[in-house]
């Protein structure tokens, strides 16, 4: 079966057609999506979805969001936490992280601030004993480092849409995370994202869309032919098995292996939605 780790169906971008869209998924293999919020406004919102759609979610503040938020946003996710503890579809904090590509956010006060909600949302995770799912763009050293520093605690979790070096891929295995792959690597350009694909250790990666975001190649709309007016398709959770397939080429394997390796990498990085798959396989 196939998971899609990272799947923003309550985006705008999906609205009415949420329900459709995941159908279309499910019927394509993809078993099950997890839905990460990425602000506090949200919350609500992707926990009900989740329930409807059949599949698992997460709770946190994304960088992106970080320069509107403010303290009332932390307080409002640890009282969802706390709140929906013993819902076991509630599998992770995220998506949280860090976010140096773009340039405001890179310089101070927002890099400041970012940092102390990355921060604050790991001890937030310790607290509930969950996994995180991260965002790492252009940041990977640093999250690392604010992993370290969380300390002993932190129970594992994702680096979404992984595009580090080999080095740093290493730093976050050894943390104890998994690492997200998705549409970047079917670019044949990406050769050093492709090469990580092939070399990393089987047990290391996970599938993931970040639909609507992310598209692959055969998605993909150059930006002078968006400009002149060529609308770029949404990517969405059923491309994930032709993802997968082209994953798999480049590691020599055949789809239904790296489905079924991904598939039981999530389960371990996201203990909860392992203990659904288990239960759902044990009727």
């Amino acid at each position: 079966m196939w998971i899609d780790t990272h799947c923003h169906l309550d985006a705008p971008e999906f609205g009415a057609q949420a329900a459709a869209e995941r159908a279309r998924a499910r019927a394509a293999g993809v078993a099950w999506c997890v839905l990460p919020a990425v602000r506090a406004a949200d919350f609500a919102r992707v926990r009900v979805l989740a329930h409807e759609l059949g599949d698992v979610y997460a709770l946190g503040i994304h960088p992106l969001c970080v320069p509107e938020a403010d303290e009332a946003d932390l307080a409002a996710l640890e009282d969802c936490l706390t709140r929906w503890a013993a819902d076991p579809r509630l599998v992770a904090v995220g998506e949280i992280g860090l976010d140096f590509f773009v340039p405001e956010l890179a310089t101070e006060p927002l890099r400041g601030k970012q940092l102390a909600f990355l921060r604050a949302q790991l001890a937030l995770a310790q607290r509930h004993g969950l996994p995180v799912i991260l965002h790492v763009r252009r940041s990977v050293d640093a999250v690392t480092a604010a992993l370290r520093q969380a300390g002993r605690g932190l129970v594992g979790g994702i680096a979404h849409a992984f595009n580090g070096s080999a080095q740093q891929a290493q730093a976050l295995l050894a943390l104890g995370l998994r690492l997200g792959f998705g549409g970047a690597a079917t670019f044949e350009a990406a050769q050093r994202l492709r090469r990580l694909v092939a070399q990393l250790p089987l047990q290391a990666l996970v599938l993931e869309t970040d639909a609507p975001d992310i598209p692959p190649q055969w998605l993909y709309v150059p930006a002078a032919e968006r400009a002149a007016g060529r609308p770029a398709p949404r990517n969405t959770p059923a491309e994930l098995p032709r993802i997968g397939a082209a994953l798999a080429a480049l590691r020599g394997l055949e789809p239904l292996e790296l489905a079924r390796a991904t598939a039981a990498n999530a389960a371990q990085a996201l203990p909860r939605l392992g203990a659904l798959i288990a239960a759902e396989a044990a009727r």
